[in-house]
């Protein structure tokens, strides 16, 4: 696998700035930009050279990279856009940078609700957005579902990260779909009032602030309690706090996705769709679990052993199509009620 980390000198630039794809049209290979960082997806490109002899070349960035393909246009050497995030892909989707992914091996291996009704996206992994709650100060069964978030008796007690961030809007966009926007502001605003503090940092401080005993329970991704877990600076304050999945006598856990799209113009559009397959299989799909605590989309792929360890759990089956037609309510919401503020 090539990185766009170094140039054909072999010169470490700028993912953003100077690096270059080799040329576009150069036989088998397959030009990849990337919102996720490079760790955990090489070990999946390596396997994916190594079985077919195509090539994978990688530009990634934390931000940009939707504007970047768009500004390109036609020249654009992106064949794939592999994102976090149902908002972050369906940005593209708004943008008119994709194009639908065509192949029965993907509508074999993915279920519906992963895959975009106008095929312009597909859903790799599942993370479920989780409660964390204090092994001490908190009951096993004191809090199970989100609405239980604005419950007064929680007020001062709660940790989250800024309304703002994607995986939050994804969050307060699936609550829309099921309760609309009304019951949703309320609810909002109840949660705000039970807030330890304003809003802040990422998911793992959320973990850490119940640890340390700033509140009590913090909202989060699954993933980043085993990368906690797994992390010897970390695991201390991991161990102090219950992972709960939220809504299982109801609905189920919220569940958003990372994905990818092909680009409108991707100059390898068959070695894409051939990477995007590999990626959907079992093999792919498992070394996933492995290496991020994510959950595999194909069914009957087996979770990695941490994460058998928090149990199994019933999630959301509301079509991630509805999540992101609801983030910009959402989004008009968390500013309605000042939650950040």
């Amino acid at each position: 696998m090539i990185s766009l980390r170094k140039t054909v000198l072999g010169l470490v630039v700028s993912a953003m700035g100077l690096s270059m794809f080799p040329a576009a049209h150069a036989a088998e290979e397959v030009n990849v930009y990337s919102l996720r960082q490079p760790f955990l997806i090489e070990p999946m490109f390596k396997r994916f050279t190594e079985e077919t002899g195509i090539r994978v070349n990688t530009l990634f960035s934390q931000s940009g990279l939707v504007e970047r393909i768009k500004h390109e246009g036609r020249n654009t050497p992106a064949d794939l856009l592999l994102t976090v995030d149902i908002g972050r892909i369906q940005d593209a989707v708004d943008a008119d940078i994709a194009q639908p992914i065509e192949s029965p091996v993907l509508d074999a291996n993915i279920p519906d609700q992963f895959r975009d009704e106008n095929k312009l996206w597909v859903g790799l992994t599942t993370r479920a957005r989780v409660l964390y709650t204090s092994l001490d100060r908190v009951a096993p069964d004191a809090i199970t579902t989100y609405e239980e978030l604005a419950d007064p008796k929680w007020k001062g007690r709660i940790c989250v990260r800024s309304g703002m961030h994607v995986y939050n809007i994804a969050l307060i966009a699936s609550m829309i779909a099921h309760h609309g926007e009304e019951e949703t502001k309320a609810w909002l605003t109840g949660l705000k009032a039970n807030l330890a503090r304003k809003p802040q940092g990422a998911d793992t401080d959320q973990i850490e602030a119940v640890s340390q005993g700033v509140c009590d329970v913090a909202i989060g991704n699954s993933y980043y309690y085993g990368k906690m877990l797994d992390d010897p600076n970390k695991a201390d304050a991991a161990k102090q706090v219950r992972i709960v999945f939220p809504n299982q006598g109801d609905r189920g856990t919220h569940v958003n996705i990372s994905g990818v799209a092909l680009m409108k113009y991707a100059p390898n559009k068959e070695n894409a769709i051939k990477l995007v397959e590999f990626l959907s299989g079992a093999e792919a799909q498992h070394m996933y679990a492995d290496i991020n605590f994510e959950y595999p989309v194909k069914p009957g792929v087996a979770w990695s052993e941490q994460v058998r360890a928090w149990g199994t759990f019933v999630h959301d089956d509301l079509p991630l199509n509805a999540v992101a037609a609801n983030r910009g309510a959402a989004i008009r919401l968390i500013d309605e009620v000042g939650f950040n503020e």
